[in-house]
């Protein structure tokens, strides 16, 4: 038997891990790396600090591993931009996951947007390593279709920047955007309401124009 490899976890173990994190998800994207503390973490997930502290050591890596789930999480529908696919097709489909995401993942997204207004401290390598290599392959895509003449030409990454920031929107802002909607129009509708609104926005913006 080899005694070098990590012993696995028990059923257990694994389901106070994800107690731990459930609650570090709820304290991080209220407060922020910086304001969150491991009492904190240890009072929402209604254990003791020493019991926390025996499952992950640091606030540091309780604080990572929900960064690389979030990424693994937030990454999938990118990945899914398939370059044999018809553009309109690819794009709404990815337009409307990222809605659905904003819609499900809010904490996630506020979590993420924290880090990023810190500078990214603890993440940049991510960003500038998986982040950064899957987003030239899709420019790449994008730059394709260019080619082909099955879309207008444009700076394919200000496009997927621009995809980020309108959907992430309605996580980051969500309370803002059920205000400003009011009661009528702020429902779960909403993000029904968007996802027809940015797929105008967008594909239409991005429909070839005919040679005159």
């Amino acid at each position: 038997m080899d005694k070098t490899a990590p012993r696995r976890r028990t059923r257990i173990q694994t389901e106070k891990r994800e107690v731990i994190l459930e609650a570090a998800l709820e304290v991080f994207s209220a407060q922020g790396f910086r304001g969150a503390t491991i009492d904190q973490i240890a009072e929402a997930a209604g254990m003791s600090k020493p019991n926390l502290l025996y499952y992950f050591k640091r606030k540091e890596d309780i604080h990572r591993t929900l960064i690389e789930r979030l990424l693994e999480t937030w990454l999938a529908p990118l990945r899914e931009l398939d370059d044999v696919g018809d553009p309109m097709t690819e794009l709404r489909s990815y337009i409307r996951r990222k809605l659905e995401m904003a819609r499900d993942f809010p904490r996630e997204s506020r979590l993420f947007a924290n880090e990023i207004l810190q500078g990214a401290p603890r993440i940049m390598p991510l960003l500038e390593g998986e982040l950064k290599t899957l987003v030239d392959e899709k420019a790449q895509v994008i730059r394709g279709w260019m080619r082909a003449g099955k879309i207008a030409r444009t700076d394919p990454y200000h496009l997927i920047f621009a995809i980020w920031a309108t959907t992430q929107h309605y996580a980051d802002f969500d309370v803002q955007v059920r205000a400003v909607l009011g009661p009528d129009r702020g429902g779960d509708g909403r993000f029904e309401d968007a996802a027809r609104f940015l797929e105008q926005l967008f594909l239409e913006g991005l429909r070839p124009k005919p040679v005159s």
